[in-house]
């Protein structure tokens, strides 16, 4: 009887010892879902966190008091050398071709993702077949598949602009096939809405969903929180004053998604990135905390590169915070690589630590290249560099270098006579650093 006792209880410990180890194993074996959102043309000084008071973002506001707010989060000037960077991890010098243009020869985060098991989705606004050029295959609408996204609801994919517009009665490519027209539809409540109905279907298992919103470019026009929305012919009338309504539909919309997150039980462990493309639009003045601040879209200036940035991941990021340190757009690549153990194969830098231990990055100064290719639009063209910064000092391959703090606007460069020692100690760190990227090709304009 004791013999049996014993088996019994040696039996009891062995079971006890299996399950645990499946339950710490289940625990290591638990993926995150990533859901990464970019705004379409919206500067750092639009969200209220930042000291906006022209405009209200209570959603993101929320997001980053318990996450984490980028302070220095650096874009590339304009929208596609942003979104080419960001989906590849690569500076611009490297694989940037055309203006709405990413070659199938790269591969994306969201063949990252797929790669390592996760059910992927892109909605939102596409702009990368080349259409604009007529590049080989511009008109294939499996290039978001092709690019590691099994759904897609999308924008602009194998249709111009000028064939229909995004917001009301959108023309939207939905997994091969248009959707219906529809007078009375708004572009980002379709995608947004597909967005959480991925987010439904795959509750169960580890999901990406790169969702570069509608909102907020231009044209400036009313949403269905606008009064003038209630009619047909004033839809699309256009005016600066709609920004406003833009804006706040925006963040009324990252609310939606969170908002389902929570229903599904699946928020703890899903971290929200949120981050813009570029700066606001040059027609657009913002009223902040610290004066009005004019959109630099396009513009190797502060305004122009300088974005929103928020982080929300409540099972790692235990002590919200605000971080200081510059990011840049191919850091995000890297921290996905962090995120799936896998080896980094981007320019960047992975910023997990500052989710996870609110450590900073190892990083000084970073580089941006910019060439924007957007051949038709000399004015933008023009304002192509390369340039290096640390978070107050800014170094032109052309040789000038400013000092933002004192000269955001970047009106006087800073002669070597005028520097004191420290500035230049900080310049020929930048030089060395600068040096390391090539010069922009010659064009005529």
């Amino acid at each position: 009887m004791k013999k049996n006792k014993n088996i019994i209880a040696c039996g009891i410990i062995i079971i006890s010892q299996i399950l645990i180890a499946c339950q710490t194993h289940s625990k290591k074996e638990t993926k995150p879902n990533v859901i990464l959102i970019m705004a379409d043309d919206i500067g750092f000084e639009c969200l209220s966190i930042n000291g906006s008071t022209s405009y209200k973002t209570p959603v993101l506001d929320s997001l980053a008091k318990n996450g984490v707010n980028f302070k220095r989060a650096l874009s590339q000037p304009l929208c596609t050398p942003s979104r080419v960077k960001i989906m590849t991890g690569k500076h611009n010098y490297k694989n940037y071709e055309y203006f709405t243009y990413l070659n199938p020869n790269q591969k994306t985060f969201g063949n990252l993702f797929k790669e390592n098991g996760y059910k992927t989705a892109i909605v939102g606004k596409w702009q990368l077949n080349g259409i604009q050029y007529k590049i080989d295959g511009f008109n294939d609408n499996r290039r978001p598949n092709h690019f590691g996204f099994d759904e897609y609801c999308l924008w602009q994919l194998t249709k111009l602009k000028s064939d229909g517009e995004r917001f009301a009665n959108p023309l939207i490519e939905q997994n091969g096939e248009f959707l219906p027209r529809d007078k009375d539809a708004y572009g980002p409540d379709v995608v947004s809405d597909y967005a959480i109905e991925f987010i439904k279907k795959n509750k169960d298992n580890p999901f990406f969903i790169y969702y570069p919103m509608l909102l907020v470019h231009s044209p400036f026009v009313p949403t269905p929180d606008s009064p003038e929305w209630k009619s047909i012919d004033t839809r699309s009338q256009k005016n600066n004053r709609f920004f406003i309504d833009m804006v706040e539909y925006m963040d009324k919309v990252i609310g939606k998604i969170s908002k389902e997150l929570s229903k599904q039980g699946i928020a703890e462990n899903t971290l929200i990135l949120f981050v813009g493309d570029n700066g606001t639009n040059v027609n657009l003045v913002t009223e902040t905390k610290n004066g009005p601040v004019t959109g630099g879209k396009g513009n190797t200036i502060t305004h122009g590169h300088h974005v929103p940035m928020v982080a929300n991941w409540p099972k790692k990021i235990k002590s919200p915070t605000q971080y200081n340190g510059l990011i840049n757009m191919n850091d995000f690549y890297a921290t996905f690589c962090d995120i799936l153990k896998v080896k980094n194969e981007s320019d960047g830098l992975s910023f997990m630590d500052v989710l996870t231990t609110n450590n900073f990055l190892k990083r000084e100064i970073t580089t941006i290249y910019y060439d924007p290719h957007h051949h038709y639009r000399s004015n933008v063209s023009k304002l192509r560099n390369v340039f290096t910064q640390n978070p107050r000092y800014k170094l032109y391959k052309d040789g000038r270098f400013f000092d933002m703090k004192n000269d955001i606007l970047e009106t006087s460069p800073l002669s070597d006579e005028e520097l004191d020692k420290e500035q230049m100690v900080i310049k020929k760190k930048l030089a060395v650093e600068l040096a390391k990227f090539p010069e922009l090709p010659e064009k005529n304009f």
